[in-house]
């Protein structure tokens, strides 16, 4: 079999925190804790992570796990693709997060002065270099690009490149959506580029343009 996906296209103050150790996102056992988060206790990690509609369910709620996979994909695995990572995560789902360009870029002081790093720096790592000085605290807090670097320690590890992740890690996907239509363009020129394997089944990909900001993103 090849690696040719099904196409289905819609258009549709300081803080400190410890980082988490493995890339794990599984939902594992959660709790509420405060107002607007809860708190993944199998990570044992102890980082927030924001809750979404409708929250948690009632201790005497039931739900079959879910047999399908999703993949969010957007440029930077900051934004767009984490906050559907983290609403569909929430809601119980198997998923995980990717970007596809060549590193993640982030908005700094100017359209000219992106800060950008690698893929696989750990975001907590980018937090810590974007607040270095008290300036630069103020200025990314202000303009949400901290927050989303928080977010993401909340999550996992680090941003993930699509086109970097092995096809055996792929292929466990049912679903993949993708946040602009030039990531969809990635994401399908690299299905069919990659190399047949036995085991792989079709993957949907979806395409929901939504621009790269976090009142978007939501």
């Amino acid at each position: 079999s090849t690696m040719a996906p099904s196409k289905s296209h819609h258009h549709s103050s300081s803080i400190r925190f410890h980082p988490p150790t493995t890339a794990n996102s599984s939902s594992g056992t959660t709790g509420r804790i405060g107002s607007g988060f809860i708190v993944d206790n199998s990570s044992g990690t102890g980082l927030y992570r924001p809750s979404t509609p409708p929250g948690l369910p009632p201790p005497s709620a039931s739900r079959t796990p879910s047999k399908l996979s999703f993949g969010t994909v957007c440029s930077s695995n900051i934004n767009r693709s984490m906050e559907a990572h983290v609403v569909l995560s929430n809601a119980g789902l198997r998923v995980e997060s990717y970007g596809t360009g060549t590193q993640v870029r982030l908005p700094g002081k100017s359209a000219m002065e992106p800060r950008i790093f690698k893929f696989g720096t750990p975001y907590s790592e980018m937090y810590h270099s974007l607040a270095a000085t008290p300036e630069d605290e103020a200025f990314f807090l202000h303009n949400g690009v901290l927050q989303l670097c928080k977010r993401g320690a909340c999550v996992k590890l680090a941003p993930q490149r699509w086109q970097d992740t092995p096809s055996t890690a792929i292929q466990e996907h049912d679903v993949v959506i993708a946040f602009e239509e030039r990531i969809y363009d990635a994401v399908v020129e690299d299905l069919q580029t990659r190399e047949p394997t036995e085991d792989f089944k079709a993957i949907h990909v979806i395409c929901l343009d939504t621009k790269d900001n976090p009142h978007e993103a939501k």
